[in-house]
């Protein structure tokens, strides 16, 4: 049975997910066997291409855990389809206009919200607890799209991309961020001088009943993220996960 995620987020507990860059359906579902709550499939930067990411939603599935994907940028289609497979969110990257966040919010929910089209084949294989019906009355609200904040130019508009009713919350990628707010200068995503726009934007999800979601770079950035309210955190990707449990093994092994 699907997991409830937006019942979940509402909770003050943070939802830590892994983020899955490799393209093996395997390594994919093997990340849902970890305590990771969810794993976010990355078809942006990620070497995921469709069939991979398609295949690891069902993995993930199968081991009781969220499958989320982040879609290319402006590659709305794709966020149709991930919710047909079976994802349970949607990440839609450099959402810099009103425009842009109605276009994924379209694509995300169904008439009279939306513009989705009917179509839900992987996704109703995944969840035995819906029908067709049950299916079509609840997707809106058990499917969530989140928009990231990451330019200047999305901070400005955040109040008004979280007045969108199909939009369930904000996912900020402080890297690209702090390249935005440093006019390309360097790439940061501890930024001093952005940190006090993490914890506005933060505030105001929340302030909105919406999701505050983020990319945490290490442990100390996901722990200081759950001290601001964010509620999705990512906490580490599939290959800082196989490093440091190699490195953490081998250290162990050698002491021993």
């Amino acid at each position: 049975m699907r997991m409830d995620l937006f019942e979940r987020l509402k909770s003050e507990e943070p939802f830590f997910v892994a983020w899955s860059t490799h393209p093996s359906p395997l390594l994919a579902a093997a990340l849902g066997r970890t305590p990771f709550e969810g794993i976010v499939l990355d078809l942006q930067h990620g070497m995921h291409d469709e069939a991979s990411a398609f295949a690891s939603i069902a993995g993930i599935s199968t081991e009781g855990k969220p499958a989320l994907l982040r879609i290319p940028v402006g590659r709305n289609d794709l966020a149709s389809r991930a919710l047909d497979a079976g994802c349970s969110a949607v990440i839609a990257p450099m959402i810099n206009s009103l425009a842009e966040a109605e276009a994924f919010a379209a694509a995300m929910k169904y008439p009279p919200l939306g513009e989705r089209s009917f179509g839900p084949s992987q996704a109703l294989r995944l969840d035995h607890a819906h029908t067709v019906g049950s299916y079509f009355k609840a997707a809106n609200s058990e499917t969530l799209a989140l928009a990231m904040i990451e330019t200047r130019a999305a901070v400005e508009i955040c109040d008004d991309i979280l007045a969108l009713d199909g939009i369930d919350g904000v996912f900020v990628g402080p890297a690209d961020l702090s390249i935005s707010w440093t006019e390309g200068a360097k790439v940061d995503p501890d930024l001093p001088a952005t940190q006090p726009v993490l914890a506005d934007i933060a505030d105001k999800a929340l302030a909105a009943g919406k999701i505050p979601a983020i990319y945490a770079t290490s442990p100390e950035a996901a722990v200081r993220y759950a001290d601001l309210g964010y509620r999705l955190i990512s906490a580490a990707s599939d290959e800082q996960i196989l490093r440091t449990g190699a490195a953490a093994i081998l250290g162990r092994a050698r002491l021993d």
